[in-house]
């Protein structure tokens, strides 16, 4: 029996995945991973601080979906056929158990991303798949009903069916290959990075955590609420992160020079904090305003709060003048930052842009310009903020594309 070809171009976790469903539900495929680098899963063993960050504890759609700057209901539709539920049962039948932090982010309870990769492989090996690394597609194209696939080596891959799973590229030329095809990008920008502050004084204060703040891109309509962290370049952090998900395409096109306003005490607003520092100054009159921080702010940030706002740190709550008050309430509800510029978030940085979601078929990840051509994972204009949703986008793209080719090639080869 002469079986039919599947290549899948990409050697990440939407590859990985794609590769070993395919052949799971259909064992007259014959299944090759291509890899441009040296490397497989690179992503997936640096995600989680390497511990691999595998999906969310969300098990609502229309929550879950909430969670993506690019590509919601798109997506939306995609879950009903792989959601949060199955990546979990799929995983703990084969052996790997999934626990939740406080946070919602699960990961393997060994603590280990070589624990999610070791399983992939396993099932790479056990279904006899192929993997040829160091091969970088130059153009592809069908040929007499088949894809023909040439690399930059020179040589030539055939194959009935492909499915593109290689992630996101940072520049627009990199995805000309797809565009010969006849299939429209939007145009790749960074997103989850975080944010440059050169010669701020706040990265004097690198290392500080503050549990829950908001920040506010001024002149916009974006903002974020979440911890925050303060690096020797500027702010880290969920709250920085998730803004810069949300504000991916805008902050790109103010060249990552922008404004922001941080509140470090969200659950007041200039006027509520006003009234609060009536009723402190009453009860600890008496006390240095240094000494006691009525607001549970890292005393680090506070004594940066008080010096900024002119105030002497010697000086009791009970002879706070109103002119320095007023000005620590600005800087606690409102001070303003200049952003000049980002840095990557270290291993897990996610490209907003790709495939146009419109040219894809949600229910097949089959391209509806191109017969056998299937996408799966970043490549497609989706992407989640921090916190295992990108990685969910993998798996189900890649398992709904899967099941696709599986049931599109048959059994009689």
């Amino acid at each position: 029996m002469i079986k039919k070809k599947l290549v899948v171009i990409g050697g990440g976790a939407a590859g990985f995945f794609c590769a070993v469903n395919a052949a799971r539900m259909n064992p007259a495929l014959e299944v090759i991973i291509i890899e441009k680098t040296g490397k497989l899963l690179s992503k997936v063993k640096v995600s989680g601080g390497g511990r691999c960050n595998v999906t969310h504890s969300c098990f609502s759609i229309s929550e879950m979906i909430k969670k993506y700057p690019r590509g919601a209901s798109f997506l939306k539709k995609a879950f009903h056929h792989f959601f949060t539920t199955d990546t979990i049962a799929w995983f703990q039948e084969r052996g790997v158990e999934l626990k939740t932090e406080a946070d919602g982010r699960m990961f393997p309870i060994s603590n280990s991303s070589q624990t999610i990769i070791d399983c992939l492989m396993k099932e790479v090996n056990k279904y006899g798949i192929e993997i040829l690394m160091n091969k970088e597609v130059s153009e592809m194209g069908m040929v007499n009903g088949k894809w023909s696939i040439e690399f930059k080596s020179g040589s030539r891959l055939d194959a009935e069916y492909v499915c593109i799973a290689c992630g996101g590229f940072p520049k627009p030329a990199q995805f000309a290959w797809f565009q010969k095809l006849g299939h429209t990008i939007a145009e790749p920008v960074p997103s989850l990075f975080t944010f440059n502050m050169p010669g701020n004084a706040i990265t004097s204060l690198m290392g500080i955590t503050v549990e829950q703040v908001q920040v506010k891109i001024a002149g916009s309509k974006l903002s974020e609420q979440g911890p925050l962290l303060i690096t020797h370049w500027g702010m880290s952090g969920p709250a920085i992160l998730k803004l810069s998900a949300w504000g991916a395409r805008e902050l790109a096109v103010k060249n990552w020079q922008f404004g922001i306003i941080v509140n470090w005490l969200p659950a007041f607003n200039e006027q509520t904090l006003k009234d609060k520092f009536q009723e402190v100054r009453f009860e600890i009159a008496a006390q240095k305003i240094s000494n006691r921080n009525p607001f549970w702010l890292p005393q680090r940030l506070w004594e940066f709060l008080l010096k900024l706002s002119a105030i002497n740190i010697d000086s009791r709550w009970a002879d706070l003048p109103a002119k320095e008050q007023n000005k620590l309430i600005k800087n606690i509800c409102a001070q303003e930052f200049a952003v000049n510029g980002k840095t990557t978030f270290k291993e897990e940085f996610v490209t907003s842009g790709g495939i146009v979601l419109e040219e894809v078929d949600h229910n097949t990840m089959q391209s509806k310009i191109v017969p056998n051509l299937f996408f799966a994972g970043e490549v497609l204009n989706v992407d989640g903020v921090t916190g295992g949703f990108n990685f969910q986008n993998a798996w189900t793209t890649a398992w709904v594309a899967a099941r696709a080719i599986a049931e599109n090639a048959g059994g009689d080869g």
